[in-house]
C-alpha cells in the first residue's frame, strides 16, 4: 500500500475514536456559531475583545483552580459577567476598545496575583494558551451546540436591528432599535464564545474559529446577511478540512486550522470586494452641513 493509502486509512482508524469524533463534531458545531461571532467582531471594530476575554478567561480558571469548581465553567461566567459589564461603555468604538485594553490588563494582572498568592499550580491555567481539542467533553458540546443556535438565532430573529447596529449606532438608535440591550446581547455572546472556543484551538489561536472567516467572508459577501452565511460556510469548510489535514499529517490541530482560514483570506483577498461602503459600524451619523 502507498504512503497516501496508509495515511488515509490512519485517519479512518483515527476517526473511530470517541474523543476524535467528539473534536470533529465540537469544531462543526463552532462553525455554525463562532464565525458569525467574527462577523460582529469585524462589524463592532472591537479587535482587542479577543485578547481581553482570553485574559478574563484565565482569571477564571485560576479562580476555578482555587475554589475547586470546574475551571472552564468559571471561565466563561466571568467572560459573560465581563462582556455585560463592559456593554455601558459601548457608545463608540473607540470607547470599548478603551475599556477592553483596561479590562484585559486588569484581568491578566489579577489572574498572575491569584495564582501567585494561592501557590495553585498555574500550568493548568497556562494550559488554554494551547487548547486541548482531544479533551472536549460533554460540557464543551453542550456550550458550543447552544452557541450554534443561539447566535445564528439572534442574527435571524433581529436581522433588521442587527444590521443597522452594526452599520451605525445613533441611527440605530433613532429607527427604534433598542441599541443598549442588543450590544449588551452581542457582547456577552462575543465574550462567552470566545471562552467556549478555548479548548479547540487555545487562546493565542481562537482566530482561526472566529476573525478569520468572518474577514475572508467580508470580500465575498454584499450584504450583512450573505456576509453572515459566507463566513459560516467558510468557517464549517476550514474546520473540517484543517481537522482532518491535522489527523492526516499527524500535527496540532490548532495550527493547520490557522494556517488553513488564513489561506482562504490570502485567496479570497484577490477577488475585488463587491461594494464600495464598509459594513462596519462608524463612531458616529456625521451631522448635516448647513446650507
Amino acid at each position: 500500500m502507498s504512503t497516501a493509502g496508509l495515511a488515509t486509512a490512519d485517519v479512518g482508524a483515527l476517526l473511530q475514536l470517541v474523543p476524535v469524533q467528539r473534536a470533529g463534531l465540537a469544531l462543526l458545531l463552532a462553525a455554525i456559531g463562532l464565525p458569525v461571532i467574527g462577523v460582529v467582531i469585524v462589524g463592532l471594530d472591537i479587535m482587542p475583545v479577543r485578547f481581553a476575554m482570553m485574559h478574563v478567561a484565565l482569571l477564571g480558571i485560576a479562580a476555578g483552580l482555587l475554589t475547586g469548581l470546574d475551571p472552564m465553567l468559571c471561565a466563561l461566567v466571568a467572560c459573560a459577567l465581563s462582556g455585560a459589564g463592559v456593554a455601558p461603555l459601548a457608545r463608540t468604538p473607540a470607547g470599548l476598545s478603551g475599556a477592553m485594553g483596561l479590562l484585559m490588563s486588569l484581568a491578566i494582572a489579577a489572574a498572575l496575583l491569584l495564582l501567585a498568592v494561592s501557590g495553585v499550580n498555574a500550568s493548568g491555567a497556562f494550559a488554554l494558551l494551547w487548547g486541548s481539542i482531544l479533551s472536549v467533553g460533554t460540557a464543551d458540546l453542550v456550550v458550543l451546540g447552544v452557541l450554534a443556535v443561539a447566535v445564528p438565532g439572534l442574527f435571524l430573529w433581529r436581522r433588521r436591528d442587527v444590521a443597522l447596529l452594526l452599520y451605525d449606532r445613533e441611527l440605530a438608535q433613532c429607527c427604534g432599535v433598542p441599541v443598549r440591550l442588543l450590544t449588551t446581547a452581542l457582547l456577552v455572546l462575543v465574550a462567552v464564545s470566545v471562552a467556549g472556543a478555548l479548548k479547540l484551538t487555545g487562546a493565542l489561536l481562537v482566530d482561526a474559529l472566529t476573525l478569520l472567516p468572518a474577514l475572508a467572508a467580508r470580500r465575498l459577501g454584499s450584504s450583512l446577511k450573505s456576509i453572515t452565511l459566507w463566513a459560516v460556510g467558510i468557517g464549517v469548510a476550514v474546520n473540517l478540512a484543517g481537522f482532518l489535514l491535522a489527523l492526516w499529517l499527524d500535527w496540532p490541530p490548532g495550527p493547520v486550522l490557522v494556517l488553513t482560514a488564513g489561506a482562504v483570506v490570502l485567496a479570497v483577498h484577490l477577488v475585488p470586494e463587491r461594494r464600495d461602503t464598509t459594513w462596519r459600524a462608524p463612531a458616529s451619523v456625521p451631522p448635516p452641513s448647513p446650507h
